[in-house]
């Protein structure tokens, strides 16, 4: 699922939720939620991860950083990836 800032929707973080489910489809196993990093795709446990080793100047650091913020305070952040919507902050 994709983060993105609604006022800059370039700006995007991407978000993945894996689980294990039985025959029934029935969750068997929490889900695993994690960030995967803007550049590398290397996988990042906060929203805040996807920025280490890698900058934009000016504004573009200051949008990123807005994303980030807003990631951290939105709610159900977990029921949200595994419903692989795409939400605008």
């Amino acid at each position: 699922m994709i983060f993105f800032l609604e006022e800059a929707p370039e700006y995007q973080i991407s978000a993945v939720a894996e689980w294990a489910e039985n025959s029934r489809g029935d969750i068997v196993v929490g889900a695993d939620t994690y960030f995967r990093h803007i550049l590398t795709g290397e996988r990042c446990e906060s929203a805040w991860g996807c920025l280490v080793g890698w900058s934009e100047p000016g504004e573009g650091q200051e949008k990123w950083e807005t994303l980030c913020e807003r990631i951290e305070e939105y709610g159900n952040i977990e029921e949200t990836i595994c419903d692989m919507k795409r939400v605008g902050l």
